[in-house]
């Protein structure tokens, strides 16, 4: 609105006015309205008319009415005839995607346009002003015109006591009914009311005064009208279809310069705003929120209802609200608690890791005698390829649970798990809140995987972020910063998988419950590839088993020639490139050339020769003839489809001199076997060690060539008492695969092994591998990974392992089908392992018979 004491008797205007071409809307005298800026005129008139004054309450512009359907028209012959001086109130711009300014005036009065002064670059016009100026209303003596005013007024007052008086806007304008000036009530209630473009235009071109009323009375009487239905329709009861949410107030924003201006509408735009605060507000009362969350919810809600839908904040509540109605407060999913049908799913789904299928069994038994048993917290630690997240979503089938997986590698800000505060812009709740968002229930299976490659920067320590999430004490009342509203968590269930416990901060570390998570002997690939993977495989090239077969034999060859890890990742894809090859030759011998045809015949063996050459004595299946029978995968066809075998069995070529002896080593990607290998030349008593090695296997080298000088003369490596064993001599112990770092005290026993070898000239069995740390006495101390590395030994062809005997009690995680094919030797002194790593044993003084004293 105008202000009220801005009478037509002080409106004077200019008698040349800079041009405002708008198109698709009417500015009416004592109303506000913004005008977007994108036509080079406009632009013109904005940058050098506008812009170029220090104050814009001086600046008085003409804003006209384009009849003409493009809005960027330079045509002035389009122009409405009648426009309206506007005082500019406001000027913001932008730069993206394109330059534009969008304006804030305020109408003032009528004026004609007598003739251009100037076009380009922005029109400039003689006006004439339309608006008659009498001294006062109360002058008026013409009784028609005096009678039409107190109806208009009387109306007036009717539509603004059915609007909400709450609505300061509202209340504002019924104030200003009795001050604001006679001339002012035609156009001001027509800014308001709902009308057409065309019907706005008749209101601007009615100059004269009774004119003016006659064209307004009767929009404003059908907008009471139309108000009145609404509210007769709501009071019968039709609250299903909310009719009365039809009645709308949109309130533009206060700026500088200009009144709020209020537009009464019902279209179907605003029908669906307050449809969706009307669907929230039932979904608030259909969520069963906790006391705290329903009390926060209502507060929220209220000040959506308060707030204009162009503000900002409109569109962050309403998201807020919806996230707080969508989480399943106490919506959860009933436990499939039959235990023996769960040890069927779980044998069904994966074989072996008997740790992990007890643990759940457990569960299940303690959940059938406790309702309320919080959720588990384990830590899956072990090699890739070993299935520790697909046992995870084998928990959630067997429990009947939701299932959410929250990938942790490469996480290094915070928020990522407590989210962002809802001050920030674009803020957004955590990784587990929107997890139970998406799993609909408050007690999924969450699945932290990589939780040991958590990364740290200026974000935040995600690690630290998670001790809330995985405490048990804790995560009753989880408080995520974006949600700001405690959630319980103590029904999840959360399993983390790690390949180590190395890189987990000992805080977090101590949360979980580890169950540590082996490789695969020969015998279980063997067994995952049957049941699992060589199915799976025929499936997704489109094979079929009675097209291809594979052979015992063929399997154990890529299994044991071809892979080298813990998992069957490697596996996988080598049976994959073999069914690969297969699809070749199975959509090669299609029908599509006659059989008769010789040359083509002997074309196909050829080809058939090439992928599947085997010695004559073994039979190969024809592709071709007989074209019915599968083609069977055995050790020659591997060979012939996956090339020279990736690795071989090298103990016994690498152990034909002294100096050389097996170790074990344990990895994140499993155990590994490692070879250790020694030399010695004339020096003066230096040693060298290479292979990239840490300061822990430094200095087991140190104590192995210390413990060995000391004990020289008593296992013969010198002729007589007091003779250095490194005199005149320098040692070069190494270990292969230099390019890999290697750390950790278990080489200490395989290093004295090695020198005892190469000073005495005897061979290491070449069957046998070792592991354990020693100190300066001689006495083999306990290691750690043993399972891994006999199953590292036991795929590597190793049949004898020497352990420190301190490690007898970690032989019971050892399948018993590898413990059968190994022999194992317990030592407790490097004096028994010398004995067990060489064929005749290692000659030494303490072996001469001796009688103990009977006095």
């Amino acid at each position: 609105f105008a202000p009220s004491n801005m009478a037509p008797r002080e409106v004077r205007i200019p008698s040349r006015l800079p041009i405002l071409v708008v198109s698709g809307g009417v500015l009416l005298p004592g109303s506000s309205m913004r005008i977007p800026v994108h036509a080079p005129r406009n632009m013109q008139l904005v940058k050098n008319h506008v812009m170029k004054r220090n104050s814009l309450s001086s600046i008085i512009i003409g804003v006209i009415t384009t009849t003409h359907k493009d809005p960027q028209t330079e045509d002035l012959t389009a122009l409405h005839e009648i426009g309206t001086a506007a005082v500019v109130a406001q000027v913001t711009g932008t730069n993206w995607p394109k330059p534009a300014y969008t304006l804030l005036v305020t109408g003032l009065c009528r004026f004609r346009v007598d003739d251009f002064v100037q076009e380009m670059p922005y029109p400039i016009a003689h006006v004439t002003q339309l608006d008659k100026l009498p001294g006062d209303v109360t002058d008026v003596t013409d009784e028609e015109l005096a009678l039409l005013l107190d109806r208009f007024k009387e109306k007036a007052n009717v539509l603004v006591d059915m609007l909400d008086i709450t609505v300061p806007v509202v209340a504002k304008l019924k104030k200003m009914l009795d001050s604001l000036p006679s001339q002012h009530l035609p156009d001001v209630f027509a800014s308001i009311v709902k009308a057409s473009y065309s019907e706005k235009l008749q209101v601007l071109d009615a100059v004269d005064l009774r004119e003016r009323f006659e064209k307004t009375l009767p929009l404003l009487i059908r907008q009471i009208e139309g108000l009145r239905l609404l509210q007769n329709s709501k009071q019968q009861g039709n609250k299903k279809n909310k009719k009365g949410s039809d009645i709308r107030i949109v309130v533009k924003p206060p700026s500088e310069g200009g009144r709020r201006p209020i537009r009464i509408s019902g279209d179907q735009e605003d029908d669906g705003e307050v449809d969706e605060i009307m669907e929230l507000e039932n979904k608030i009362k259909q969520a069963n929120l906790p006391a705290q969350a329903l009390k926060v919810a209502t507060r929220e809600l209220k000040r959506l209802k308060k707030m204009p839908a162009a503000m900002p904040d409109h569109a962050v509540i309403r998201n807020y609200l919806e996230l707080l109605t969508d989480l399943p407060w106490s919506k959860s999913s009933p436990d499939q608690l039959d235990i023996s049908h769960a040890r069927e799913d779980l044998d069904a789904d994966h074989y072996g890791l008997d740790k992990l299928k007890q643990r759940v069994l457990e569960y299940l038994a303690v959940r059938q005698l406790k309702n309320n048993l919080r959720g588990p917290i384990l830590c899956f630690v072990g090699p890739p390829g070993v299935g520790k997240t697909s046992v995870g979503r084998s928990i959630a089938h067997i429990l009947g649970r939701g299932f959410h997986r929250i990938s942790l590698g490469g996480v290094v800000d915070s928020s990522d798990i407590r989210g962002h505060r809802r001050t920030y812009i674009g803020s957004m709740p955590g990784r587990v809140i929107q997890g139970l968002r998406t799993a609909g229930t408050n007690n999924p299976v969450f699945l932290l995987d990589e939780v040991d490659k958590l990364g740290k920067s200026l974000q935040g320590d995600p690690a630290s972020a998670l001790l809330e999430v995985l405490d048990p004490e804790q995560n009753a009342n989880f408080t995520d910063h974006y949600l700001n509203v405690p959630f319980d968590l103590s029904q999840v269930i959360f399993i983390a998988t790690a390949n180590t416990t190395a890189t987990i901060p000992p805080a977090l570390l101590d949360r979980m419950e580890v169950i540590s998570v082996p490789g695969y002997t020969q015998e279980e690939k063997h067994n995952i590839a049957t049941r699992h993977l060589v199915p799976k495989q025929l499936k997704e090239h489109g094979l079929t088993e009675e097209q291809l077969q594979f052979a015992d034999e063929g399997l154990k060859t890529i299994i044991g020639r071809y892979t080298r890890e813990a998992g069957v990742r490697t596996l996988e894809r080598r049976l994959g490139a073999v069914c690969r090859a297969v699809a070749v030759k199975v959509a090669e011998g299609l029908p599509k050339t006659k059989p008769s045809a010789p040359d083509n015949k002997e074309k196909e063996e050829d080809k058939t020769d090439k992928v599947c050459a085997v010695d004559e004595t073994v039979k190969v299946p024809d592709l071709d003839h007989p074209p019915n029978l599968p083609i069977v995968i055995d050790d020659h066809a591997v060979k012939d489809i996956l090339g020279p075998p990736v690795f071989e069995h090298e103990v016994t070529q690498r152990l034909n001199q002294p100096g050389v002896a097996v170790g074990l080593a344990w990895t994140a990607m499993g155990g590994e076997i490692m070879f250790v290998e020694a030399t010695r030349m004339d020096g003066d008593g230096q040693l060298t060690l290479t292979g990239q090695l840490g300061d822990v296997m430094k200095e087991s080298a140190q104590l192995a060539i210390s413990w060995l000088r000391s004990n020289a003369l008593e296992y013969g490596l010198v002729q007589k008492a007091g003779q250095d064993l490194l005199e005149n001599t320098d040692v070069h112990i190494h270990f292969p695969a230099g390019a890999i770092g290697k750390d950790g005290p278990s080489a200490g026993v395989t290093i004295a092994t090695v020198l005892a070898s190469l000073f005495s000239g005897h061979l290491v069995r070449w069957d046998t591998a070792m592991t354990g740390e020693i100190t300066l006495r001689g006495v083999v101390l306990p290691v750690g990974g043993v399972k891994e590395k006999v199953l590292a030994a036991h795929r590597a062809g190793i049949t004898r392992i020497i352990l420190p005997k301190r490690n007898e009690k970690d032989l019971q995680d050892i399948p018993s089908n590898v413990r059968k094919e190994l022999t194992f030797i317990l030592a407790s002194q490097l004096s028994d392992v010398l004995k067990a790593a060489f064929d005749d044993g290692f000659p030494s003084s303490r072996d001469d018979p001796t009688l103990p004293s009977k006095l």
